[in-house]
């Protein structure tokens, strides 16, 4: 009896069978598909960005057609600035209609890189149906590789414990303005996201 809310399923998965993708995860009932993760080559300035941007508007318009909706799960590098000064984040949803793409905010990851989760939530409202909430603690100057915490070792290992993830309301995350945001944005999913536990605690624990 399981809901089958959402599938993150990587795009490169996605371009090689668009229409594929999509309906084997209609076929078990999800409701949203969404974009997890982009590699260096595909992000905000680089090389495949334009590529990128394209295929998601293609994947969305797949998604529509088949009664699913599109979203994009956002970490920390799409904020990095384009040559006319917008943060790769914002250009992406502005290039790519909202009836194609909706927003999967990762609250986390949006609060590493400097912005405020509730004001990114008000930004979107109407447009952010699903929510990742993930809490996590920052302490000093970090060093090293937040991403090999979660198996995403990019060449660089993590050196010391200035960054972890938390469980939810043990972090920095205001987690009732976040949800009284989401709310009001009209969100229908909060999703909550625990990446490798800290405090000595398990993954139950953390639950």
């Amino acid at each position: 009896g399981i809901i089958p809310v959402s599938a993150h399923v990587p795009i490169d998965d996605m371009v090689k069978d668009i229409e594929g993708s999509v309906a084997a995860y209609k076929t078990i009932g999800c409701k949203y598909i969404a974009v997890p993760y982009v590699t260096e080559e595909r992000r905000p300035g680089a090389e495949k960005w334009d590529e990128t941007v394209a295929a998601i508007n293609e994947i969305g318009a797949a998604a529509k057609d088949m009664g699913l909706t599109l979203l994009y799960h956002n970490h920390d590098f799409e904020f990095a600035k384009l040559e006319n000064g917008q943060c790769g984040l914002d250009y992406l949803y502005e290039n790519v209609p909202a009836d194609l793409l909706q927003t999967e905010l990762d609250q986390c990851w949006l609060k590493y890189a400097g912005y405020d989760p509730v004001e990114y939530l008000q930004k979107y409202s109407g447009r952010s149906p699903v929510v990742h909430l993930k809490d996590f603690y920052v302490q000093g100057e970090q060093e090293g590789d937040p991403y090999a915490l979660i198996g995403l070792d990019e060449g660089e290992k993590k050196a010391n414990t200035a960054f972890e993830f938390r469980p939810l309301g043990h972090g920095l995350q205001d987690v009732p303005s976040i949800i009284a945001a989401a709310e009001a944005a009209g969100s229908k999913w909060l999703v909550v996201e625990q990446d490798n536990p800290s405090m000595g605690k398990t993954p139950f624990e953390s639950v």
